[in-house]
């Protein structure tokens, strides 16, 4: 496994939010440069803009204009935007999702060529960045895309918990619909799988959550339970994945049931989001499982009420990076240890 610090590339989000806020708030800490070596992909301008505002004058970024200048021991910034460029602190704006998009697409950029190593993105407002090149609910699906992935699972990552949801960004009047067997039963193989080479967990055990009050109470409250998931979970017991229920959403959070398992899945957004977010605000990561290359983000949003105002929080943020890191590690590891694996042998043939 290589022991060379872990390039991280970084988008700066929206601009008027909190993300130069968190990005400045994590990098400036000098144990982040024993981590990784960091690259925003941004604006010097803009970074400077909230440095004032934030009255910050020990930190400031190394300016570079290609990744493979970035200096191991200081936080760099290559620059993605023209110097007209406008900050409205907490206010979305043109220019917001304009200079989101075009970090996002000079980071993949250099993802793609293996200039970077992992990908950390600060949040986006969903709504101004759309455009013809960007028509997504989100990271998560313009990823996918990018990367020609066909089913990917967002996964809420914290020490306590992971949450993965069957339905991610889509109306809940969407989500009976889309909650079938073939689709839970992707999002079981994909979860199995990233807990075993992503977080190196040997055999993972998997809750699987019911779509109605009380998983349905065996049909009282919706037959889902006994049509859908229950048939889903079978299935996937018979490919070798470990996952049990459906179990009725709150109690299984309000108890402490929730620790007996290695992961989570979720029907849809909020039943799985919701009580992550509860619990692990400040620390929570968004990692997209089942794309070939990592990226991670904080579990918050743009916050355009604490921007410019220094009372955004960094550790959701700082957990993005450290999750990125290793996870990128576990998988070198994984490809090493699953290299040359034993052929099989017919014990009939010694």
């Amino acid at each position: 496994m290589s022991t060379e610090k872990v390039k991280v590339g970084i988008t700066q989000g929206d601009i008027n939010g909190i993300g130069y806020e968190v990005i400045i708030k994590t990098l400036m800490d000098p144990r982040m440069d024993e981590v990784c070596t960091s690259i925003v992909y941004g604006s010097p301008k803009v970074a400077a803009y909230h440095r004032k505002a934030l009255n910050v004058e020990n930190f400031s970024f190394n300016q570079i204009k290609d990744a493979s200048e970035a200096n191991p021991k200081r936080a760099n910034i290559i620059n993605c935007m023209d110097d007209n460029v406008r900050v409205e602190l907490g206010k979305s704006t043109e220019y917001g999702g304009q200079g989101a998009l075009l970090s996002l697409k000079a980071a993949i950029a250099d993802l793609k060529a293996g200039k970077i190593d992992v990908l950390v993105t600060a949040p986006i407002n969903k709504a101004n960045i759309q455009s013809p090149s960007f028509h997504f609910p989100g990271h998560t699906e313009f990823l996918a895309n990018e990367f020609d992935t066909k089913d990917v699972l967002m996964l809420m990552v914290s020490d306590t918990m992971k949450v993965g949801v069957v339905t991610g960004h889509i109306p809940i009047s969407q989500v009976p619909q889309s909650v079938t067997i073939d689709a839970i039963l992707s999002k079981l193989r994909l979860l199995n799988s990233t807990l075993i080479q992503d977080f190196a967990i040997r055999k993972p055990r998997i809750a699987v959550l019911g779509l109605n009050p009380h998983a349905g109470d065996q049909g009282v409250i919706g037959n889902e339970e006994e049509t859908v998931i229950i048939p889903a979970i079978r299935k996937a017991n018979e490919e070798g994945v470990v996952a049990m229920g459906p179990y009725p959403a709150d109690g299984f959070f309000g108890s402490d049931r929730f620790t007996r398992f290695d992961a989570v899945l979720a029907m849809y957004h909020d039943q799985g989001l919701s009580p992550f977010k509860v619990v692990n605000f400040d620390t929570g990561v968004n990692y997209t499982a089942g794309l070939p290359i990592v990226r991670t983000s904080p579990d918050h949003g743009t916050a355009y009420d604490l921007a410019g105002q220094n009372l955004a929080n960094p550790n959701s943020f700082r957990q993005a990076i450290y999750l990125a890191v290793d996870i990128f590690r576990n998988r070198e590891l994984y490809k090493k240890l699953t290299a040359n694996p034993l052929k099989s042998v017919d014990p009939e043939s010694i």
